[in-house]
């Protein structure tokens, strides 16, 4: 025994580590972030219309292709089973059993089946599992079965003398095994023990299924066990009994190719043919979300799901890829590949490896002396070329003979039976083909640009793409030994990752903007508007990498959502195209070092950044699937969108104008990726261009009717139906019909208002012209008055301007005679005869009587300017006459010198008067006397 063990430990280790090697269906894992709800998920099942639906802690969760949406337990408790039968989906939860049904608006809705129970629920009963048979409805709980008949509406309760652990449906035989008694079939509805022997008395049983007429019995700790039809129990004897004798198995699902799937609790998933033996194991190192299987479910496209105790994981196990994935490292990232002469070989960035092509589980190993980048694999003649970092090597199985030590061989083409050349980082050379085979000749002087892309147009005219430099045009000797002139083409775009290749005689080159042909007689690139479309149409460009296939005579290429490949047409000009949808992120390509490899017959190898995927295009599916509208949501732009009726034909609100629709086609292979495309009819009638995103919104639609239409397409197939949903967003009410009809008649009553008031117009106007004739007539007799009046004013303007001019003069006469007079008298006075003299100076100072000068002053000043006097003493009521003298001097712009003969006083004495005139007028300062007196 103590020998026994280790020899078994060593065979686990050895079987643990090939399979961690396998090449693997592709898995698609769902996280809890993803689905957006807790991460146990105890029970799957798949409804009619393709539809997943799962049991989660936190209720139930429905995935459609494109978006999971989750439905809590109607009393937040955690959701044990899920089971579909038509439109209902049955679920079973915590104190609670029922059925969910969609609503017009898209959504599920809930009815309890357990409150319609006449009896209460068992405290604390949860229902682990629901078996749908004909017309009932199974609940089964760790104390009760409930059988709900469908048509009836009746229930049957089922109780069970000890805990009832599992529940199986077998054909349309349902099982359920009791703790500690054994095997109960229903029969009639009643349970029938049917075995109490070991498995079914002490081992806790995990699925029960049918095989070549035997029931086929797996427990969780204690293997596989048969039950033949006489009776007879034993233990099945198969190849993986050894590899799974220590696994927890807590589900099992028998799928519809007979296989067997095994979810363990510590290490995954274990699948086995219908002999017994592994096809592969998954675990979380190798692929799933967790480890923990808690429940198993196989879809109608076989594809098996396992809700994980962390998280959901879909194993594509009928898929047309498989995956090989290097998860220590050892490999790296693969570069190259090439099937030769019965071995198959990895170039990778670590180095050369290298395996037997029949031996699949065995490990790649590393050819010595190959340690490093390896760009490329090719086959010259019956030898296989190694483009190295280091060089040139030839391959012979599992070893390597250097041809040249040129750092840096990027490819290799056969020029003819004895000469190839080839492109590196220092230029381009030339390898000549002797006995002991390939050798390094020359090196083709005259061009020392890197040359990772090459491709001939002529015998000795050669194309070379540099992606940073452009693409240079070379002439070459006939000897094949020197450039003899090298161009480069600056009307032919640069690009990040472009590739210049030769397919079917034609040099093609590609760039981000589309493929370009060599046309051979004008000497210039020319785009290929199909090739571009093609190859740009539904994926955005992630690299120019051009591959061909050689053995099917395709050309490969690569964008964001798709590989496709160029194969000749029935015309000879014409290329046909295949899709096939693998998405860049998917595929985990390496950027601009994308590849791909022809194996046998339709099964090729895409290398990647963490091994490569293996893909069978026999196997690609064309099957038809069809998309369909899943909810529709409306409100306003700011509020809040609501879910939709989606029978409804009523207007929708204009206020009420932004639209979402959720779309999807219920796809759930990795590497099938679903693109879609839509239109809004009555707003733009051009498709969109193809996305991943399976939604579409609007925003702020005017007023008018609409056709929202939707269709999907996985690699070249269209979906059968084009989605249609017609909707009209209603006119607001100063638009709508009624409106529209009183703008009519406004515009009516307008029009007649117009005719009439232009009638009345008119009318106005005939009368206002005679009117203005009569006035015209007026006016020039107006004219002529005023004309007359004016000539009036101007002879009584002349004559107060003449009257002016008298007072003027009559006041200057005044002064001299009154300084003439003053001069006198003073001569006289100082003369000494003063008593013959009286009687002279008598005569003058009767002569200078300033009340009689103010007096005709006065008259001359009031027939001049009559109302100054009346309107300066109206204003300064103080001023006496005195001042009023000064006042009407003073308007007359007189200075103080010349006023002071007038009052026969001096003019010292006029200042102090105009300084007194100033204040009883109240005058500022600043404020002139004589233009205030002028202005009045």
């Amino acid at each position: 025994m103590r020998f026994t063990r280790p020899l078994y430990m060593l065979f686990w280790l050895c079987f643990i580590f090939t399979s961690t090697a396998q090449e693997l269906p592709p898995v698609l894992n769902f996280t809890p972030e993803q689905y957006n709800a807790e991460n146990q998920n105890w029970d799957i099942t798949q409804g009619e219309d393709k539809l997943i639906y799962v049991a989660n802690n936190s209720g139930l969760l429905e995935y459609d292709g494109a978006k999971w949406r989750l439905y809590p337990t109607s009393n937040k408790t955690i959701m044990r089973s899920v089971a579909t039968q038509g439109d209902l989906i049955y679920t079973g939860a915590y104190m609670e059993f029922g059925y969910w049904e969609r609503g017009s608006n898209g959504l599920l809705q809930y009815t309890s089946l357990s409150d319609k129970l006449d009896e209460p629920l068992i405290e604390d009963e949860q229902f682990w599992n629901i078996i749908l048979v004909d017309n009932l409805i199974l609940f089964q709980s760790l104390d009760r079965i409930y059988s709900y008949n469908t048509e009836t509406s009746n229930f049957q309760i089922i109780d069970s003398e000890s805990a009832i652990v599992r529940s199986f449906l077998v054909g349309k035989s349902v099982y359920f095994q009791q703790e500690g008694l054994g095997l109960y079939q229903l029969q009639n509805g009643q349970p029938v023990l049917i075995a109490d022997a070991l498995p079914f008395s002490d081992y806790l049983l995990v699925a029960l299924y049918s095989k070549d007429n035997t029931l086929m019995v797996v427990t969780q700790k204690h293997g596989i066990f048969q039950l033949k039809p006489n009776g007879e129990m034993s233990s099945w004897n198969y190849e993986a009994q050894d590899a799974i004798a220590n696994e927890t198995v807590y589900a099992a699902l028998q799928l519809s190719d007979q296989t067997l799937l095994l979810g363990t609790i510590s290490n995954g998933l274990y699948h086995l043919d219908a002999s017994g033996k592994i096809k592969y194991q998954i675990d979380q190192v190798s692929g799933l979300s967790n480890n923990t299987v808690l429940s198993l479910w196989e879809d109608q496209e076989a594809h098996v799901w396992l809700g994980l105790d962390n998280g959901i994981s879909v194993v594509n196990s009928n898929s047309a890829f498989r995956v090989y994935t290097d998860y220590d490292g050892s490999l790296g990232a693969v570069y190259a590949a090439k099937k030769h002469k019965g071995y198959l070989y990895l170039g990778t960035n670590q180095g050369l490896f290298y395996k037997k092509d029949a031996a699949a589980s065995e490990e790649y190993q590393l050819i010595p002396d190959t340690k490093g980048q390896v760009w490329r694999l090719n086959i010259l003649g019956d030898a296989l070329i190694c483009g190295h970092h280091e060089g040139t090597f030839r391959v012979e199985e599992n070893r390597v003979i250097p041809i040249a030590n040129i750092a840096g061989t990027w490819d290799v083409h056969q020029l003819n039976d004895t000469l190839a050349i080839q492109g590196n980082y220092s230029g381009l050379y030339i390898l000549e083909r002797k006995e002991t085979g390939w050798q390094l000749r020359n090196k083709l002087e005259g061009f020392d640009i890197s040359s990772r892309y090459f491709a001939f147009s002529g015998p000795q005219e050669l194309y070379v793409s540099h992606e940073y430099k452009g693409v240079f045009k070379l002439n070459i000797d006939d000897s094949f030994r020197t450039i003899t002139e090298s161009r480069l083409l600056k009307q032919l775009p640069k690009g990040a990752k472009s590739s210049i290749f030769k397919y079917n005689n034609e040099v093609l080159y590609a760039y981000e903007e589309g493929i370009f042909r060599l046309n051979k007689s004008a000497k210039v690139f020319e785009k290929d508007s199909l090739l571009s479309r093609t190859f740009l149409e539904s994926g955005g460009y992630s690299s120019g990498k051009l591959t061909y296939d050689t053995g099917n005579n395709r050309l490969w290429a690569f964008n964001e959502q798709e590989v496709l490949y160029f194969e000749p047409g029935i015309l000879a000009d014409q290329l046909k195209v295949r899709r096939i949808a693998l998405p860049a992120k998917t595929r985990k390509d390496i950027p601009g070092f994308e590849n791909i490899t022809y194996l046998d017959a339709n099964t090729y190898l895409l290398g990647n950044a963490t091994g490569y995927i293996v893909l069978d295009t026999e196997k690609l599916s064309d099957e038809k699937y069809s998309i369909k509208l899943r909810t529709m949501k409306n409100g306003s732009r700011e509020g809040e969108l609501v879910t939709l009726d989606q029978t409804t034909t009523e207007a929708f609100h204009y206020k009420q104008n932004t639209f979402a629709f959720d779309f999807s086609v219920a796809e759930y292979e990795k590497f099938r990726a679903v693109v879609y495309q839509y239109r809004l009819k009555g707003l733009y009638e051009e498709w969109t261009n193809w996305s991943t995103s399976a939604t579409a919104s609007f925003e702020n639609l005017p007023p008018g009717t609409y056709t929202f239409e939707a269709r999907a397409r996985i690699g070249d197939q269209l979906s059968e139906n084009t989605l249609h949903y017609s909707f009209t967003v209603a006119r607001p009410w100063y638009l709508s019909v009624v409106a529209i009809i009183i703008y009519g008649v406004l515009l009516v009553l307008i029009f007649i208002g117009i005719q009439v008031v232009n009638r009345k117009f008119y009318k106005r106007q005939k009368e206002r012209l005679i009117e203005i004739n009569q006035r015209k007539l007026e006016v020039a007799t107006y004219e002529n008055e005023r004309r007359i009046m004016k000539l009036e004013n101007e002879k009584l303007q002349q004559d107060v301007e003449s009257k002016n001019r008298e007072l003027a003069a009559s006041t200057m006469s005044i002064v001299k005679k009154n300084e003439l007079l003053n001069a006198i008298k003073k001569e006289l006075d100082s003369d000494t005869q003063e008593n013959e003299l009286k009687s002279v100076i008598k005569i003058i100072d009767k002569n200078l009587n300033p009340k009689k000068d103010w007096e005709f002053f006065r008259e001359a000043f009031n027939n001049a300017d009559k109302d100054f006097l009346k309107k300066i003493k109206e204003q300064h009521p103080k001023l006496t006459p005195n001042d009023l003298k000064l006042c009407a001097y003073l308007r007359l712009n007189l200075s103080s010198k010349e006023i002071a003969p007038l009052l026969n006083i001096s003019v010292r004495s006029v200042e102090i008067k105009r300084y007194r005139l100033r204040k009883k007028m109240e005058l500022e300062h600043e404020e002139s006397l004589v233009e205030y007196i002028l202005s009045i």
